[in-house]
Formats: C-alpha cells, structure tokens, sequence
C-alpha cells in the first residue's frame, strides 16, 4: 500500500515525465502539500517560456504563494523531483516550507547534463574573480531606498 510521501512524490515524477513527454521542459517536476493536499505543481518551463527562473519548484512555489495570499509556505512540505538548484534552493529558503523531500540527487541531475556545480563554486568566489563580471557602483539613491525602508512603519518583513 502507497503511503503518502509515496503519492505525492510519484505525482513529482509524473509532473516531470508529463512535461517531457509533451515537450514543453527538462525532466523535472515539483508538488507542494498541505495538510495532506496537494496545493500546487510544477514543471520545468524554462525553454517553453523562455524564463531561466521557470524551474519546477519556482514555478510550483508562485503558484502555491498566490493560492495561499501569502509569499511563506506556513505548514507545507514540498517534494520534488530532484535535488534542488542553488537558485531553488534561495527560493525554498525564502518561502520557508517545513519539509523538502526529494528523489534524484545533484550527481543524478549531473550525469543527464544538468550540472549545477559550477555554480556552487561561482558563489564561493570574490566578486571579482566570477566568471561573471560584478562591479560594486555605488549611487546616493539605492542607500536612500534602503534608509527610507528602515523608517517605514508598516513594511511587511520577510
């Protein structure tokens, strides 16, 4: 007999297998549950919408967030297909679910062509020695955003 973790990680796999099959993304799929129901999918659109944010569990997490009228995930678990990204994992940390399981792992993702290491490796380095060039440009009016935040009475926290 299928428990629930079982079920709605299958429903992961499903979601992943589905879009490939109808070729709308990679092979990844995303479900997030609460209090037993599921309350929102994903799957990897980031060719189909021409979005490299488009992953499963971004897609899966927008969706439950409008559902829910709130950017925290109070009280839900999200299963995934696959280990997350660095970018999934920034995005699960800010919507802050109680529980990420998930099936195949990095080095899985790794040997069908989605390796994500480098990018591990990008966030370790000084700025100047990214691949990437980052430049610290500094204008008045970004510090005066940010001050006028901190004096901003009834700003929602996050």
């Amino acid at each position: 007999m299928e428990n629930e973790k079982q079920k709605f990680m299958k429903r992961a796999a499903l979601l992943a297998q589905e879009n490939i099959d109808a070729g709308k993304g990679g092979p990844f799929g995303a479900v997030i549950v609460k209090n037993g129901e599921v309350i929102a999918e994903g799957a990897n659109h980031v060719t189909t919408w021409s979005d490299p944010t488009a992953h499963a569990e971004v897609v899966a997490i927008r969706e439950a967030c409008e559902k829910l009228g709130g950017f925290q995930l109070d009280g839900c678990e999200l299963y995934t297909s696959c280990e997350p990204c660095p970018m999934c994992l920034g995005a699960i940390y800010w919507a802050r679910p109680e529980k990420v399981y998930y099936s195949s792992t990095a080095e899985d993702a790794k040997n069908i062509g989605f390796d994500d290491a480098f990018i591990y490796e990008e966030i370790a380095k000084e700025h100047t020695a990214r691949k990437i060039s980052f430049e610290h440009f500094v204008v008045p009016e970004a510090q005066k955003v940010f001050d006028e935040w901190v004096s901003k009475q009834d700003k929602i926290e996050y």
